[in-house]
């Protein structure tokens, strides 16, 4: 086994249990946006549950980069994307230069 490999081991499993924070939160707040129902005269309940179901599609897609062996590395630039920003945001598919430049 290579030393690249054994030292990517442990940030893969960060990542993953990262994620998995990630996922069980927002399934946590999409559980407690359903309790309270749907209201006529408040639409942002159903903005934000339209939110959180976004950032779990997010999810899921770092969860195939992370099997697929490209997670952390940008989809704008193909540099890696920093380990701090991935602490911060584990499902970021860009660095902070492409994604100002995607916004």
């Amino acid at each position: 086994m290579s030393l690249d490999v054994t030292r990517a081991e442990p940030r893969l499993h960060d990542a993953r249990q990262r994620l998995e924070h990630a996922r069980t939160s927002r399934l946590a707040q999409l559980r407690a946006l359903d309790e309270t129902g749907p209201s006529a005269d408040d639409p942002l309940p159903a903005v934000q549950k339209a939110a959180m179901e976004r950032v779990l599609q997010e999810i899921e897609e770092a969860f195939a980069r992370l099997a697929d062996g490209t997670y952390g590395t940008c989809l704008g630039c193909a540099k890696p994307v920093p380990a701090e920003r991935l602490e911060i945001l584990p499902y970021t598919r860009y660095c902070v230069a492409c994604r100002r430049r995607a916004a």
